[in-house]
């Protein structure tokens, strides 16, 4: 009890008083407001319209009409880093979190595991009287404990949400996604055929849970956590919405930066005079290939219409979004809870850069380092956005959505990967309408604000663990503040993927550095300075002019990458990072045996058959008829599927979604008990890395059938689309079914995946053991 009993205790209750003061659950302070926070993913500020960008967001508009605009408000250039920055208000490093979950390392700032010391939001607000929801994206899950067994310890419920509905992971298929409920993996309610699309299905979950919440604790507060897929790759969207942009980026994305920085200057977004900065600004021995923005002048006319596509897509997507937002707003004003409602519209790291300088019909290539064909992707030119792909533009849109700085996502020591929109909309707390606020900020300050307008505290000691301070100050002061007032923020370190900057009253230091180049040597860098106070484009190095302030700023860096746990610095590609070997739950083994009737098994914990030979043996009874998925692992832009089709056995590897899917098909098959499996056998890598092998297709102890394959080295996707026995999750593997493409027409026992070097003939005898004693 948190208060003593002062009630009267008898041997007969008429003769006992009650006091009920230590059982009441605490109340929100009086008047407290709700908090929406809707955190898109991978925009850059010159995207949107409040901010002079050529993609209408109609429902930011309507907000940035009646709040704030901010320009100066920062991220940490990372998807994983910023969203822990908005749960605790401590940095991102001192979270555990200096890289995505699919790239840590074992170093405290790299854990991947928020640490005791820094309480979530959602703890502290649900031990203050709120409701608390957790909508979309989540991608803080460490990647070992995505599963159905896995540790759940920082799944949102456990993190102090009350109801979670989303993805765990970094990205996911926005008309197959991978969803959790609460604390459990489920299917997508609908299919798109019937049109599903995972920004509406979020925004229907989000009414619904307001609306249960109106109907039976109006009077509660609520926090809201909104995180769309959007506008991380892949882009899907409707075609309607895709089709309001026809056209509208035909002009290209270096005309695109020049008439879009003069609307963010007539806006007051960016000073008179802010001038762009280069495309290519790295040098050579410094930048990374991967980067590059191809002269829009050097494009053929084909590349014109195919990157002018991609960007279409990416609006229409992002617009369509918007809408779904605009329900939630509407809900909320139609039931009058608008008015005292703190809307947080931002995003958590600028444009994306990883759909190569040709763009993508398959994000997945990026983390495989695998390059893209041009030819590829112009065949698909009109099914971009739809389930057939998984796209994303190329870099050149990255930086136009990044004006009028240097560089985009993951590039933290400038502002393109880190200055972001974010508007603030209150009417109750906000008397300022349609203004713009140019204080410095950052994504550590939410937090702090959201607590300050609240009128509560972050705990000194919360479950008895002596708290971290926030490192976020309030944002409050600048939302009746003249313009033009100095922030309350005093000093921001920037770190990540080897890339380091630092920002203190003004001034800012970058160290010249490519992410994921793995070129290392970072005693060698270059660091530039900038006086960003007049200089927002940090177009202007004043390291020779100052050398003084530089030693000052490099040496303030290294104090916080001491106070906040930074180093060491990894600038490994993407490929070695996103492979790390990290302790898991189950241990290493060579065999994995599968079953049917559970749900898919997540990539960050199935077997793992990445460059190396593997062999999959199915044990099954199989009655006339007998057809369906067998066993199947990713999608149809990277997966392999073993599954019965016209009396058949076939064993499908998609290489990448590259055409035409790698097939064995056997001769029909006789009624009865049969091992049905696989052998790969790697013998050499190819150009880029993948394996190269032959592939055998096994009836009982025969070769059916065999032929050259090569499989992939990386990730099938970066998340999602499990392991599957006995159907096909989400999207399919191969276009020669329709999933879920259940196995019927007899008894399918177990699947086994062997990554040994035993032979398949021994596996094949066990498994005619395992038959005989059915």
């Amino acid at each position: 009890m948190s208060e003593e009993f002062k009630g009267t205790i008898k041997l007969d209750v008429r003769d006992s008083v009650p006091d009920w003061a230590p059982y009441e659950l605490p109340k929100a302070p009086e008047g407290a407001p709700n908090v929406l926070v809707v955190l898109y993913d991978d925009t850059g500020m010159a995207s949107w319209s409040p901010y002079g960008g050529r993609i209408n967001m109609p429902t930011m508009d309507r907000l940035a009409a009646n709040g704030l605009t901010y320009t100066q408000w920062h991220t940490t250039a990372l998807c994983s880093p910023t969203r822990s920055t908005f749960l605790t208000g401590r940095n991102h490093h001192a979270n555990g979190m200096g890289v995505i979950m699919e790239g840590t390392n074992g170093f405290p700032g790299l854990s991947g595991r928020i640490p005791e010391e820094c309480a979530s939001i959602g703890h502290v607000l649900q031990d203050n009287g709120y409701s608390t929801f957790w909508l979309g994206k989540n991608h803080n899950v460490p990647e070992e404990d995505v599963s159905s067994g896995g540790n759940r310890s920082q799944w949102p419920l456990a993190m102090g949400f009350d109801r979670f509905y989303g993805f765990l992971g970094g990205e996911t298929n926005n008309w197959y996604p991978d969803l959790v409920e609460d604390n459990h993996f489920i299917e997508a309610p609908y299919s798109p055929e019937e049109g599903y699309h995972l920004s509406k299905d979020l925004a229907d979950q989000a009414l619904q849970i307001l609306r249960n919440q109106q109907s039976s604790n109006p009077s509660k507060p609520w926090y809201m956590w909104f995180c769309p897929g959007a506008n991380h790759a892949p882009h899907h969207a409707p075609e309607e919405y895709i089709a309001k942009y026809e056209g509208a980026f035909d002009d290209g994305y270096e005309a695109y930066r020049e008439w879009v920085l003069q609307r963010m200057i007539d806006r007051g977004v960016m000073p008179e005079g802010t001038p762009l900065t280069p495309f290519n600004p790295l040098p050579d021995d410094v930048a990374n290939a991967a980067d590059f923005v191809k002269p829009w002048d050097t494009l053929s006319d084909d590349e014109k219409r195919l990157f002018s596509r991609f960007a279409e897509v990416f609006a229409g997507f992002s617009e369509y979004t918007d809408a779904q937002v605009g329900r939630v707003i509407d809900y909320l004003e139609e039931t009058g809870q608008l008015e005292n409602t703190i809307v947080f519209y931002c995003a958590d790291n600028g444009a994306s850069g990883e759909g190569s300088p040709d763009g993508s019909v398959n994000e997945n290539k990026f983390f495989n380092g695998y390059p893209d064909d041009l030819a590829e992707n112009l065949a698909m030119i009109d099914k971009l956005g739809s389930p057939d792909t998984y796209n994303h533009y190329p870099t050149g849109w990255a930086a136009a959505f990044s004006a009028p700085f240097q560089m985009f996502k993951r590039y933290s020591q400038f502002a393109g990967g880190t200055c972001d929109p974010m508007v603030i909309h209150w009417p109750k707390g906000i008397a300022a309408k349609g203004e713009l606020r140019h204080q410095y900020h950052h994504s550590t300050d939410v937090v702090a604000t959201v607590l300050d307008v609240i009128g509560i505290e972050m705990p000194d000691v919360y479950r008895g663990v002596k708290q971290r301070p926030l490192d976020g100050v309030s944002m409050r002061p600048s939302f009746d503040a003249d313009p033009d007032a100095a922030t309350t923020k005093s000093v921001q370190y920037y770190a990540m993927l080897g890339t380091r900057g630092i920002w203190k009253d003004g001034w800012k230091a970058a160290a010249i550095h490519a992410p994921i180049s793995g070129k290392g040597h970072f005693d060698d860098d270059r660091w530039e300075l900038y006086h960003v106070e007049v200089d927002r484009a940090e177009a202007h190095d004043l390291a020779a002019e100052h050398p003084e302030k530089l030693k000052e700023l490099i040496d303030l860096w290294f104090s916080e990458a001491e106070r906040n746990n930074v180093l060491p610095l990894d600038d490994r590609v993407a490929r070695e990072q996103l492979t790390i070997e990290r302790p898991q739950a189950e241990a290493p083994r060579t065999r994995y045996v599968y079953y049917p009737d559970t749900v898919a098994v997540p990539e960050s914990t199935a077997v793992n058959v990445r460059g190396r030979s593997f062999k999959i043996i199915a044990d099954a009874h199989l009655d006339e008829g007998a057809q369906g998925v067998i066993f199947a692992h990713g999608s149809r832009f990277g997966g392999h599927a073993l599954f019965i089709k016209d009396d058949k056995l076939h064993y499908v590897y998609n290489f990448l979604g590259i055409p035409p899917e790698q097939t064995l098909v056997s001769a029909e098959l006789a009624p009865g008990p049969h091992a049905l499996g696989m052998e790969f056998i790697r013998e050499s890598a190819g150009e880029h890395g993948e394996s190269v092998g032959t592939c055998k297709l096994y009836v009982d102890d025969q070769v059916v059938a065999e032929g050259p394959m090569r499989a992939q080295i990386g990730k099938f996707t970066l998340c999602g689309d499990g392991l599957c026995v006995g159907y096909d999750s989400a999207d399919t593997v191969s276009r020669q079914y329709t999933n879920p493409f259940p196995f019927t027409g007899g008894k399918l026992l177990e699947v086994t995946v062997d990554i040994s070097e035993e032979q398949y003939l021994d596996l094949e005898l066990e498994a005619l053991a395992m038959l005989s004693r059915e």
